[in-house]
């Protein structure tokens, strides 16, 4: 890819960076994204217990903690299709706007139905977002700047959680929750709109690629092949019902664990039941047998988001139930995971060259295995109750190796109008990923509570059961290496 600018030098020249003429409104329109994404979610979270007790809907708030997610698989397939059938500006900008419009929703609850609906809706937004700055990165920029653009990505998530969460906190005790997402949809509601414009004025795309010397164009057939058949081609991509259904089987167990009752029961096998029917049609063929490639890289996805958010999960619920650490300590630990994750991030973009992708993710899935050990030796009562928490920070460390590394890849065995459909089977894979590990931790979990046991061994169990997906993702990581 030669870039938006044929004058600008070769690979390599100074002229070339993130912020030069040729990209820097398309950083810096991809950066406000990012920055707001991680602002409002990370303020928003926090203030989902308060809500639902003040809503009277403390036993459905595994829902509404849960819907986001199921949603988001949804909003993915959504965004990809839509990114590889338009590009990625039209998804981004709607995703832009429906995140302001779902935070409306949830400020004006009565019910804790409608709050989750407004957590639903902006899982679909999330998903359209997180899927189509990946696909617009890889049309905006050459290949030798994609890897240092994911890395500021990924650190335009630092103040928002320096800040988001400790301030969300002050609002609710001086006001109320809803005065949370309220204030937040108002300051995001003009820097959304300016996105939108920038969006619309399509400067940032990238024209298409020259053709290499003994190649055909894109769209062009190569010599004695037959051209592909487009109604093949659609039939090919997940369609939205199927992701639809995905959604539905997701949020249908969210709800089944809220309760024990014979709805409940039935609601968790219909949602079961939709996941093991519609699943393999939103992921590449091959991703369960871990098929060399993009399959691979997708298995891998899933594996390292499970491992590092259950892990994320269960930590501070160590350290606030049964370490008793105070909540300030405990808001550090997040504060130096998001620090780690954005500096080793950057790192892996200044390694671009010289260490192969899928060693980087064979390192990251390593180190990730590392801090499920320290988490689980953490449990120990000899042990400072602040160990546990250096796992978060290095599990980090670990994810922010993998996670990029994973994305170049899927794009590395992607053509270029399939770019969507790999980052939206890489979204849902991580979405899958985070609800199954994270389920069969929790089910350990209290597996070994209802036989009696206390609560830190329970807490070393779910941490070892961890080590599964990180070993599994470090061995499987050759398989993904481009060629």
């Amino acid at each position: 890819m030669t870039g938006p600018a044929t004058a600008h030098q070769a690979p390599g020249g100074a002229e070339e960076r993130l912020f030069s003429p040729a990209y820097a409104a398309a950083t810096i329109g991809f950066a406000a994204v990012m920055f707001l994404t991680g602002f409002a979610a990370l303020a928003v979270v926090p203030m989902l217990p308060v809500a639902a007790r003040e809503l009277d809907g403390v036993p459905l708030y595994p829902l509404v903690a849960g819907c986001f997610v199921a949603a988001s698989l949804f909003g993915g397939v959504l965004g990809g299709d839509w990114a590889d059938r338009a590009g990625a500006g039209r998804p981004l900008a709607a995703g832009v706007v429906l995140a302001v419009v779902t935070l409306v929703v949830s400020a004006t609850s009565t019910t804790i139905w409608q709050l989750a609906v407004g957590r639903f809706l902006d899982g679909v937004a999330a998903g359209m977002i997180a899927v189509a700055v990946n696909t617009a990165i890889a049309q905006a920029y050459p290949d030798r700047l994609r890897a240092r653009a994911l890395a500021l990505m990924s650190t335009c998530w630092i103040i928002p959680s320096l800040a988001g969460p400790p301030l969300a906190g002050l609002v609710a005790e001086w006001w109320s929750w809803r005065a949370v997402f309220f204030g937040l949809a108002a300051l995001t509601v003009i820097p959304s709109l300016a996105v939108v414009l920038l969006l619309r004025s399509r400067s940032w795309q990238a024209p298409p690629e020259e053709p290499e010397s003994g190649r055909p164009e894109p769209g062009r057939p190569e010599p004695g092949r037959p051209e592909s058949d487009p109604s093949a081609e659609r039939a090919s991509r997940p369609t939205l019902m199927v992701a639809a259904a995905v959604s539905m089987g997701a949020a249908l167990g969210q709800y089944a664990v809220s309760g024990w009752d014979v709805r409940h029961l039935l609601c968790g096998v219909a949602g079961l039941a939709l996941l093991v029917v519609f699943v393999p049609r939103l992921l590449p063929p091959g991703t369960w047998r871990a098929a060399r490639g993009l399959p691979a890289a997708v298995l891998l996805r899933g594996l390292t988001s499970g491992a590092y958010f259950t892990l994320e999960a269960f930590v501070p619920l160590l350290l606030t139930t049964a370490r008793r650490v105070p909540p300030v300590q405990t808001g550090l630990a997040f504060t130096g995971a998001a620090i780690a994750w954005a500096g080793s991030s950057w790192l892996q973009g200044r390694l671009q060259g010289r260490v192969s992708r899928h060693r980087l993710v064979t390192a990251g899935a390593l180190v990730m295995g590392a801090a499920v050990a320290v988490a689980a030796v953490g449990t120990l009562p000899g042990l400072p109750a602040l160990t546990a928490a250096g796992a978060m920070v290095l599990a980090a460390v670990g994810m922010g190796m993998a996670a990029p590394s994973l994305t170049l890849l899927s794009l590395t065995h992607s053509p270029p109008d399939r770019q969507g459909y790999a980052g939206s089977a890489m979204q849902t894979s991580q979405n899958l990923g985070q609800m199954a590990v994270m389920g069969l931790a929790a089910a350990l979990f209290n597996l070994l509570l209802g036989f009696g046991s206390a609560d830190l061994p329970a807490y070393a169990a779910a941490f070892g059961l961890l080590l599964v997906p990180s070993v599994l993702a470090a061995a499987l990581a050759v398989r993904a290496r481009s060629v």
